[in-house]
């Protein structure tokens, strides 16, 4: 795993778009395609503004995968993850290859046709965050590390629901759905490339949760830490709560 730490958001989204493109452009170069999966939230908006501004991608050839979604939530609601890749990436790349999860479709056949898409060839390229209670994708603490299937029903946790009301997406936490389907932890580990984009000062406490200590279920995002090519992009402030060994530790890969 590899980690950097740049100045600010803006600097974090160029340095993650770049390596972003590359990648994708690499796997389209090497096998004519390439399949990615794209995490949503608002700490990827710099990151997806700045890699869908990236000149000389050829967003036909892009096979794009949803990493979650909230059950029972249509895809015209302001929260929905459906909405939110429709207007951020979708509709400013043209992708056409899109494997959406619809919140208000019966969940069950949403994990079917997405787990049966999903499993016909290797994934090239995840991007996710790290959520405030160190979640990965929608895998809350404690986190099914074992579990084979590459989409499940999963339960939100309080910590997790709280996170959308502060970030605007609900305006309460009443309103916010408390089961959803998510891409499961092994699958997230199967892609070839993981870019990891977590800015801001309330990410920093669960930054070091996964980056310090034991890899565990109680910090879903640690497992991070045992995919052989996973770059973790940082801000002076996601990054703040970091031990002076942490930091020297990874000092080579900052600079």
């Amino acid at each position: 795993m590899i980690i950097r730490i740049l100045d600010d958001d803006n600097s974090l989204a160029r340095a993650a778009a770049d390596q972003a493109a590359d990648a994708i452009c690499s796997a389209i170069a090497l096998r004519g395609r390439a399949r990615i999966i794209a995490a949503t939230g608002a700490s990827q908006f710099a990151f997806l503004e700045a890699l869908t501004t990236t000149p000389g991608i050829d967003w036909k050839r892009v096979e794009l995968f949803h990493l979650d979604e909230y059950i029972g939530l249509p895809m015209n609601h302001p929260a929905s993850f459906c909405k939110y890749l429709r207007e951020r990436l979708i509709c400013k790349t043209g992708i056409t290859d899109c494997h959406l999860l619809q919140g208000d479709l019966n969940p069950a056949e949403v994990i079917r046709l997405a787990s049966d898409a999903i499993m016909q060839s290797p994934v090239d390229l995840a991007f996710v965050g790290i959520g405030e209670n160190g979640h990965l994708a929608f895998n809350d603490p404690p986190a099914d590390f074992r579990i084979e299937a590459p989409y499940i029903i999963v339960q939100l946790d309080d910590a997790c629901r709280r996170q959308q009301v502060a970030e605007g997406w609900f305006e309460t936490i009443s309103t916010v759905p408390e089961r959803a389907i998510s891409m499961s932890i092994r699958q997230i580990l199967k892609a070839k490339v993981i870019i990891c984009v977590v800015p801001d000062a309330r990410k920093a406490a669960a930054v070091r949760a996964c980056l310090e200590g034991d890899i565990r279920p109680l910090a879903p995002a640690s497992i991070l830490r045992s995919h052989p090519n996973t770059t973790i992009y940082l801000d002076r402030s996601s990054a703040g709560l970091l031990t002076a060994d942490t930091l020297s530790a990874f000092a080579a890969s900052s600079r």
